[in-house]
């Protein structure tokens, strides 16, 4: 899609240069600089003292129900527990859903499974696990636009039974509109090695292949993220046998993350933290809440303003329909025009004379503006 800006009486078109474009944001990185490895190593060897997960056992109703007391610690109220059969044996899947200022109705789910077999299952996906719950606390007072689903699936291991189950029972009937699944699973490294790069997964199946070019820009969108907010490296390869298949057969969009050097000890009993590398799970934490910001679209309330640049330079109308006008100019200013995505579309020149922004050909929508002379963010919203 283009997006054209013209001065009106001028008609001065900027062109798109790269829709990969993402910017670093103050707020996001101050967000994923709080990242606890604390609270991620104390989590995890919570969730390995519980042994071997398989449905069916007391460790896996244990371990659901440690899980949903760290949400309802964390101050989460909405917090559903949907049950399930796997070959007889009842089970659960957690959703917990974090409301959007904006888009209340519209989530983007972070997700992973918490079942595991023949050991306690400290990388596959104790990881994943521990992650989602710290990416939960710091979230909880973070404004978010879109709504966001934590959700914690059992019956990976047996074949995707937990998630395909809340599709088919929550999403299909439901109609959930969804903007993007994230999907966590064994991000935990091999001890000793070199890990310095995570692989982000994209759709590349073809039932079917209508999702699959939108699941490319977000995987892209999130690798941007890695590298933004973390010191990692990244690799984009294709997503496979993991709880977002259900969603991707769905039609919806996804994509992943999962580890580079691929452990050897899954589904053993030495898959245990002493294998694994923290060091890794925190630099990928800090990376996907950066990512899980940008998607969601998170708003820093104490530097954004709906309305100004600085003191004295204003818009005017937020929303607007057609055209906005930037006030009180007394000089030159270049203002660049992001998506909520954080797309770079297009830059104008404004001056106290020429001071009119045509945005009727935008979608509507939520853009963000940024003026060359000024270090606030204004948020412009088209309808």
């Amino acid at each position: 899609m283009k997006y054209l800006f013209t001065f009106l009486g001028l008609l001065l078109l900027f062109p798109i240069n790269n829709c990969n474009a993402q910017i670093f944001n103050d707020f996001y990185n101050d967000v994923s600089n709080n990242v606890s490895f604390d609270n991620l190593e104390n989590d995890l060897y919570t969730f390995q003292d519980f042994g071997v997960k398989e449905v069916g056992t007391t460790a896996n109703n244990e371990t659901k129900d440690w899980i949903k007391s760290r949400y309802i610690d964390l101050g989460y109220t909405n917090i559903i527990d949907q049950s399930f059969t796997v070959s007889g044996n009842e089970t659960n899947n957690l959703i917990i859903t974090k409301e959007g200022s904006l888009y209340p109705n519209t989530y983007l789910i972070i997700d992973g499974h918490f079942d595991t077999i023949n050991g306690p299952g400290a990388n596959d996906n104790g990881s994943g696990t521990v992650l989602i719950l710290e990416l939960a606390r710091l979230l909880k007072d973070v404004d978010t636009e879109y709504a966001i689903k934590f959700i914690h699936f059992s019956g990976e291991e047996n074949g995707l039974i937990g998630s395909q189950y809340y599709v088919n029972n929550t999403v299909i009937p439901e109609n959930l509109d969804i903007s993007l699944v994230l999907n966590i699973d064994q991000i935990g490294g091999i001890s000793g090695m070199n890990n310095n790069t995570i692989t982000c997964e994209r759709d590349e199946d073809n039932n079917p292949s209508s999702n699959n070019s939108e699941s490319a820009i977000a995987t892209q969108k999130l690798a941007n993220s890695i590298e933004l907010y973390s010191n990692l490296n990244t690799e984009i390869s294709y997503a496979y046998g993991s709880d977002y298949i259900p969603f991707e057969n769905n039609g919806e969009i996804i994509t992943g993350l999962y580890e580079k050097n691929e452990s050897p000890f899954t589904h053993s009993p030495n898959d245990i933290i002493a294998n694994m590398d923290l060091d890794y799970l925190f630099q990928i934490t800090k990376g996907t809440i950066g990512a899980a910001l940008h998607f969601a679209v998170g708003i820093d309330q104490l530097s954004l303003s709906d309305n100004y640049f600085e003191d004295t330079i204003t818009i005017h109308p937020n929303p607007s329909s057609s055209s906005i006008k930037i006030n009180n100019l007394k000089q030159n200013h270049t203002i660049s025009i992001y998506t909520y995505l954080g797309q770079l579309i297009g830059e104008v020149k404004v001056n106290p004379i020429n001071n009119l922004i045509d945005v009727s050909k935008l979608e509507n929508g939520i853009y963000f503006l940024k003026t060359s002379n000024s270090n606030n963010t204004l948020k412009l919203i088209k309808n």
